[in-house]
């Protein structure tokens, strides 16, 4: 197994490592959640550090090609089901809900989300039996760090919110509201967009063979 390949396989084994730390409320002060940052910001640095290697030295294989969509999703998919569906018990106060509250905007923002992987997937899947090759296109990489930033946002905000949530109380929590709104905003569109140009750019995969 080659460099890039360890380095899709480490940021699979910090998937459970990050879902451990975020749900760790036994730790006081909401520093669980706080080693769940570093531990997701970390694994998000290697998706971009394996890639950029395997292009660099020509290390680019048929199982990295295979680990590194799955380790992107399933690291993608833990942190939104996180900040969605995990109560938090804030500092100070007795309200228990997830990170995006409203519940109805996490709940859209994830089903997009996934919606979306599970499209192109699927049309993936289409291209490959075809033998089309299809590359990533810019649009896709900004959608991935667009919806990186806006988990790391909120894994941060979870932790304000248990371990200081009565110093950030008032405007300031308002403010980190609508900030998470608007990245939410952007990574929606970017994920929409995104997922409609991959297939568009591509739709001749669609076309019967004569």
């Amino acid at each position: 197994m080659n460099l890039p390949n360890r380095i899709t396989v480490a940021r699979i084994c910090m998937i459970p490592l990050f879902v451990f730390f975020y749900m760790a409320d036994f730790i006081p002060g909401g520093y669980g959640k706080l080693a769940a940052v570093l531990v997701f910001a970390a694994a998000s640095f290697t998706d971009f550090l394996d890639g950029k290697i395997a292009r660099k030295r020509g290390l680019v294989t048929n199982l990295g090609k295979f680990l590194d969509p799955i380790a992107d999703k399933v690291l993608v998919m833990a942190g939104l089901i996180l900040i969605c569906a995990y109560p938090i018990v804030p500092n100070g106060g007795t309200v228990v809900a997830p990170a995006i509250t409203p519940e109805y905007i996490g709940i859209t923002f994830a089903i997009i989300v996934l919606a979306r992987e599970l499209i192109v997937s699927a049309f993936r899947l289409i291209a490959a039996s075809k033998n089309f090759v299809i590359a990533a296109d810019m649009y896709g990489k900004v959608k991935t760090v667009f919806q990186m930033i806006t988990l790391i946002f909120y894994f941060v905000l979870a932790f304000l919110i248990q371990g200081f949530y009565s110093n950030i109380a008032g405007t300031a929590f308002t403010v980190l509201c609508i900030i998470g709104y608007v990245l939410i905003a952007i990574t929606t569109i970017l994920t929409i967009i995104s997922g409609f140009n991959y297939i568009w750019k591509n739709r001749q995969v669609f076309k019967d063979e004569k």
